[in-house]
């Protein structure tokens, strides 16, 4: 992902005034130091390289903190992230809050500097320690005031770089919610301000001006002649010139300049509003920008870029209201004329509409004479359809009776051609038993005929038995063809019945279907009945409303003669109120509203 040229070595530009105001300070320690002479010379060196150490240290650990603190804009800057409006409004918040995070890191890293320093140095110099409370004295007088330096320097870089990530596509209402004035601190920071640069200089000159005291006092004292006292007293005169004022005058530089960084700091973002107001004020709006600043500032900032998006909404508003109301009045004067025009000719039409009215009148009448003799017809319609359906339900009754009937004989002929059947098997077993005794009879009458005369009786009733048999036989094949043609005829009743019965189901459909018919006959003739009776008594109250639609017709056209007056009236008023849109347009186009991205 290539990354945008504007924010690349964005978060190393804006946190530079770190590392310059932290080397001011440690570079005003060390010129007080070794111009001040109120060390011991063998003190100086470890000292400053103590404080060179601390130094560095402190810029390895910020480089660190400013890595973790803006990690998106560095993430943006090197495209690894792409710049979207999400990743835009967390860097803001990152840049927004940086100014303060790099505050309070200096004066800890001061502090903590001081405190390491003060203790390595009595040991590393083989001094006293009450030259290490000397160190952490300077540290509070310095570290506050460069700490101070460190953070106006920082409000500047970050409103520049507020700005560019601004430019990189985000609209003024994103920019305000991502950084909501919340807390308000101007007063707090004013007075912390004042404290620092009226203490700092203050414990700066005090301490070197209470050590150069104590140091004459203590030499003076020491001296047994009136000459070496007085050779003491120039050499603390002379000592007390040129590097004492030097210390005190690059002390209120850093003061004053610390002063113009936080007069800027307020008055930049004061001046640009007023700017914008002033331009706003002669008519000139512009799309609204964002102005950067902090606490109360920001807050009026916020609120008044807030208004500037309402008002050019408003004048856009305005300004399509105004050309709306103007093509709409014109349209109102030109519908107005017409509709003066209309009422002379709807005067005209009212009194043509009068005549057809009355004749409407006659007409409501013979339709009416009409509509009773329709009911008359229908009410007759209705009781021949009522008669037709009785019928039609009392055909259905016999059909279904006769269907019942048909189904009882269809089921007593397939009973008797199931006795019919058993009886066949009866016969064939008779046949049988004929044929086996007529065989018996033969063997009986054989054997009589081989005894003699004494066999001769039996051999007689053997033969009888025989003929006996042999008619037997005879009648059976007799009966089994009188079966055979009962079969016939019980098999042609059945198939006679299942036609029968086909045709009673086929007539009983029919029956149905015609009685459902008659039904639905029954019911549009009972419909039309009602119909026809509705539409005779509508016709009666239409003669009514047709003659007072005739006596309507007279106040009508009273009606639009007033109308055709009060339509002049409103050609009028329209007249007027197109005089205004046109005022108001003037007074809308007084404002220039710019267009522009964001």
């Amino acid at each position: 992902m290539k990354p945008s040229p504007e924010l690349r070595s964005l978060a190393r530009w804006t946190t530079r005034p770190r590392v310059l105001g932290s080397c001011v300070g440690v570079m005003l320690a060390l010129l007080h130091i070794h111009l001040s002479h109120t060390l011991p010379t063998e003190g100086r060196l470890p000292l400053s390289i103590l404080g060179l150490c601390a130094l560095g240290l402190f810029l390895g650990l910020g480089g660190l903190r400013d890595s973790r603190a803006l990690r998106t804009l560095i993430a943006l800057g090197e495209g690894r992230l792409p710049t979207r409006p999400e990743h835009l409004r967390r860097a803001l918040q990152e840049v927004a809050a940086m100014p303060g995070v790099g505050f309070w890191f200096a004066l800890q890293g001061w502090l903590g500097g001081t405190v390491l320093v003060a203790v390595s140095f009595p040991l590393l110099a083989h001094v006293s320690w009450t030259e290490g409370l000397r160190v952490v004295l300077m540290g509070l007088s310095l570290g506050p005031l460069s700490s101070m330096l460190v953070y106006l320097m920082l409000v500047r870089r970050a409103r520049v770089t507020l700005e560019r990530l601004v430019a990189e596509g985000l609209s003024p209402l994103e920019v305000l919610a991502a950084l909501p004035p919340r807390r308000m601190h101007i007063r707090r920071r004013l007075v912390v301000f004042t404290a620092i640069a009226v203490l700092s200089p203050s414990l700066f000159i005090l301490d070197v001006a209470f050590t150069r005291t104590v140091a004459v006092v203590d030499a003076w004292a020491q001296a047994t002649t009136p000459q070496a006292r007085e050779e003491i007293l120039v050499r603390a005169r002379k000592g007390e010139g040129p590097p004492l004022g030097l210390l005190a005058g690059l002390v209120t530089l850093l003061v004053l300049g610390t002063a113009a960084l936080a007069g800027t700091a307020l008055s930049e973002p004061l001046r640009a509003i007023t700017e914008d107001a002033t331009r706003i004020a002669r008519g000139e709006v512009r799309p609204p920008r964002v102005i950067h600043a902090e606490d109360e500032v920001w807050a009026t900032s916020a609120a008044f870029t807030q208004m500037q998006v309402q008002l050019v909404q408003a004048l856009t508003q305005l300004r399509k209201a105004g050309i709306q109301i103007s093509s709409t009045t014109e349209q109102l004067v030109a519908t107005s004329t017409e509709q003066e025009v209309g009422a002379d000719e709807q005067a005209g039409a009212l009194n043509a509409t009068s005549a057809t009215t009355e004749e409407l009148a006659r007409s409501a009448q013979q339709i009416a004479d009409s509509a009773e003799s329709v009911s008359a017809i229908a009410e007759t319609t209705f009781g021949a359809a009522q008669s037709g359906q009785r019928g039609a339900t009392a055909f259905l009754g016999a059909m279904q009776r006769m269907k019942h009937d048909n189904e009882a004989i269809a089921d007593a002929v397939v009973r008797l051609n199931k006795r019919v059947q058993q009886i066949g098997k009866v016969v064939e077993f008779i046949n049988e038993i004929a044929d086996k005794s007529d065989l018996l009879a033969l063997n009986a009458e054989l054997e009589g005929t081989k005894s003699g005369e004494v066999g001769r009786g039996f051999s007689l009733v053997a033969a009888e038995m025989r003929r006996l048999a042999e008619n037997v036989i005879r009648s059976t094949k007799e009966i089994e063809g009188l079966i055979g043609e009962i079969r016939d005829a019980t098999n042609a009743a059945v198939m006679a019945t299942e036609a029968g019965l086909k045709t009673t189901e086929l007539g009983t459909l029919l029956a149905a279907q015609v009685d459902d018919s008659l039904g639905l006959i029954l019911e549009l003739a009972r419909q039309t009945s009602h119909a026809v009776r509705s539409i005779s008594l509508a016709t009666q109250q239409q003669q009514t409303g047709t003659d007072q639609l005739a006596a309507a017709m007279g106040d009508i056209l009273r009606v639009t003669e007033q109308n055709a007056a009060a339509t002049k009236q409103m050609v009028a008023a329209n007249a007027d109120l197109s005089t205004l849109a046109h005022d108001l347009q003037h007074v809308v186009e007084r404002f220039h509203v710019e267009t522009g991205e964001g």
